[in-house]
């Protein structure tokens, strides 16, 4: 059976254990009301930061989940954790390689109760993550539907995120996207800088990812909780 942990998420913040956040910050975050926070980044991931991130968190009671893009960070302790494959990617280690050798090395000590996959779309060709894994970002609506389907419908993948990391991406397209899947729950994230967009992107997707502006603008980034949640798809 699939893990369930995140079926229930409207508003997820997403931190990044490379990147600095003070105590009032994150307790603001914390306790905003925000269905979950997500924890992973594209560079500067290590076990080190993440244990720590996490220890922080730990102080609040909310679901805390890491997206375990690197085996070697993979920190006991959260309530969920999600798998990345990029499925533009013109890479095949991003699709399957290092998943295959994660499972080599550490599948015996995975807590597959607690394991989703996650099928990520990369959508802005200047983001750190589309340049980490030479994702072919740069296509088109049509294209991007059908990798999604493919996740979706041939891969059973459980959750595909539209990632634009940096940029406030074309919600017709993730309207579009949303519409052809079947049983694959839709993340959006990238650009999301406070309740306007917010509310847009729950409009168009399942879950809204907001992390950036955490760092940059506090109050925006809380004002996104209500926009998103006070949101109700027909």
């Amino acid at each position: 059976m699939v893990p369930s942990f995140y079926k229930g998420w409207r508003h997820v913040f997403k931190l990044d254990p490379d990147r600095e956040i003070g105590d009032a910050a994150l307790e603001a975050a914390c306790l905003s009301g925000t269905d979950a926070i997500l924890v992973g980044g594209s560079t500067g991931l290590t076990f080190d930061n993440t244990v720590e991130l996490l220890s922080r968190i730990r102080r609040y009671e909310l679901p805390c989940a890491l997206e375990l893009s690197d085996p070697s960070v993979g920190v006991p302790g959260f309530d969920g954790y999600f798998v990345p494959m990029v499925l533009n990617s013109a890479r095949p280690e991003w699709i399957i390689g290092h998943h295959a050798a994660a499972l080599r090395d550490y599948g015996h000590l995975l807590p597959w109760e607690s394991v989703v996959g996650e099928a990520y779309l990369v959508l802005n060709p200047a983001s750190d993550v589309a340049r980490v894994t030479e994702a072919r970002a740069d296509i088109g609506a049509g294209d991007a539907v059908a990798f999604s389907q493919v996740a979706d419908r041939l891969w059973n993948v459980p959750v595909l995120y539209v990632e634009y990391s940096g940029a406030f991406g074309d919600m017709e397209w993730v309207r579009r996207i949303r519409a052809g899947l079947r049983q694959a729950r839709l993340f959006y994230g990238g650009g999301i800088d406070g309740p306007d967009k917010a509310r847009e992107a729950a409009e168009a997707a399942d879950t809204v990812v907001v992390g950036n502006v955490i760092y940059s603008d506090l109050q925006a980034a809380l004002e996104t909780v209500h926009a998103v949640k006070g949101f109700h798809h027909q």
